[in-house]
């Protein structure tokens, strides 16, 4: 798990946005990039996060933080342990475009939280989207409804280090296992998104369509098997792979499902897949 570096000085990352490959073929549409920056970013204690929204979310609802399961505050959840709706006060640093915090934000329960399945803590705030925006300009990250694709580009977005960073899916993991848990469908990075400890929870922005497409989780950082801090992967047939340096994030399009009206987590809605208590 890419937890945080005490100690460690920040980085501040430019935003390099690079076009790559061949001409298109006459008549097809030329490719756009959305551009991507910090704003709806949020650094926490210990990780990063973002405030997100679904696609029917509204502006009353209360807003949502998203970040990883191995980042709550109470501790890494079990493996097979499920958290909803579980008091909190913890507060978020909420950023802007050039990465400078414009506000402090204060949840009031974290509606979910697992590192079953996958790696995921949903904080519900005490305003809403619409109170965001109208007192700091920011809006929220849209979750992706649709599970992502391999060779896209994406970047890596850290509020806690204010760096970000781009890469590709490579392609998509059937287990990925991590000490005690395992995660199922996890996205592997191609190897410029070398994240670090503190980028645990940064959402994973599809530069085409400027949406979360996942949440950045754990990398191997020293070639061990399945241990700590050195996931393994393992396929369909069970066969166990490792690779040195590469990092993950888990898809969040599983989200979408499971949250109902007023932005209310209800694991028994229809297609609602994320792992129950």
């Amino acid at each position: 798990m890419k937890k945080s570096l005490v100690g460690a000085l920040g980085v501040v990352c430019a935003l390099l946005f690079a076009v790559a490959g061949t001409a298109p073929a006459v008549g097809a549409p030329p490719a756009t990039v959305k551009a991507v920056n910090f704003a709806g970013t949020v650094a926490l204690s210990n990780c990063s996060g973002s405030v997100i929204r679904m696609p029917n979310s509204q502006p009353g609802d209360p807003a949502l933080v998203l970040s990883n399961g191995h980042c709550l505050e109470t501790g890494f959840p079990g493996a097979g342990e499920v958290i909803t709706d579980q008091p909190s006060s913890r507060t978020f640093s909420l950023l802007g475009a050039s990465g400078s915090r414009v506000a402090t934000l204060r949840a009031h329960k974290v509606s979910y939280a697992t590192m079953t399945d996958t790696d995921i803590s949903i904080y519900e705030l005490t305003q809403t989207y619409a109170q965001i925006q109208r007192s700091y300009g920011i809006s929220a990250l849209t979750l992706n409804d649709r599970h992502p694709v391999a060779g896209s580009a994406i970047k890596v977005v850290s509020g806690y280090w204010k760096r970000i960073y781009s890469c590709n899916v490579d392609g998509f993991v059937y287990r990925l296992k991590e000490g005690d848990w395992t995660w199922r469908d996890s996205v592997r990075y191609t190897s410029s998104c070398n994240t670090i400890g503190g980028t645990s929870g940064s959402p994973v922005i599809d530069t085409t369509t400027g949406k979360v497409v996942a949440v950045n989780n754990t990398g191997n950082e020293d070639g061990a098997t399945c241990t700590v801090n050195n996931p393994c992967e393992v396929d369909e047939n069970g066969n166990v792979t490792i690779h040195q340096g590469i990092n993950y994030a888990q898809e969040t399009y599983i989200i979408v499902p499971c949250i109902g009206i007023g932005n209310k987590v209800d694991l028994s809605l229809p297609g609602c897949t994320l792992p129950k208590p």
